[in-house]
């Protein structure tokens, strides 16, 4: 079962840095995203305890509070490393297990987020906006279908960047096309 969690774990963390997208690999932390505020202040305090690491102000405390700050860093990290980057709420929510992460999962819904997800036998279709019908348990159906999701997400963030750029070069090119009858 662990082995199974940390493979899982790897895969979906490997996928969304490459995508990057945010992510959640281990247990989803009640209010991650209903109470962001306080979200904030604990990436704030995580990004602190590793400049004191930087400048070395962590020296400054006797070892057990440096062993106690590193521990929270830690902990911190474990918990915040793939959201460290959010500054706003997600567009979407991609789910791998519905069952086991029914708490994120109600977070989006309170918050009408849509939610994709891998649905397995043993979960209720309803929960996810889009489901994906696949075995959520099996680390090789979960390594096919996120590497689909990840091409999707790549493709449609090159489309995305290739609109804005021809949208960007019309705007250029309309005042000077503007502006040459004037002058003639």
């Amino acid at each position: 079962e662990f082995r199974r969690v940390l493979f899982r774990s790897l895969t979906i963390k490997e996928t969304a840095k490459e995508t990057g997208q945010m992510f959640v690999c281990e247990r989803w932390l009640g209010g991650t995203l209903t109470n962001y505020s306080t979200l904030k202040r604990s990436i704030a305090r995580l990004k602190e305890i590793e400049k004191m690491e930087a400048d070395g102000s962590i020296n400054q405390y006797v070892k057990q509070e440096q062993s106690m700050i590193r521990r929270e860093a830690a902990r911190l990290v474990k918990y915040l490393d793939g959201i460290r980057s959010m500054d706003k709420m997600p567009g979407a929510m991609f789910v791998v297990d519905l069952k086991r992460e029914h708490n994120a999962v109600a977070e989006a819904r309170k918050l009408k987020i849509p939610v994709v997800a891998i649905v397995d036998t043993n979960c209720d279709p309803d929960e996810a906006d889009l489901p994906i019908a696949g075995n959520d348990d099996a680390i090789r159906s979960v390594r096919i279908i996120l590497q689909a999701v990840g091409q999707a997400i790549t493709q449609g963030k090159a489309e995305f960047e290739s609109k804005r750029s021809r949208k960007a070069n019309a705007e250029e090119t309309a005042p000077a096309a503007a502006a040459a009858p004037a002058a003639a």
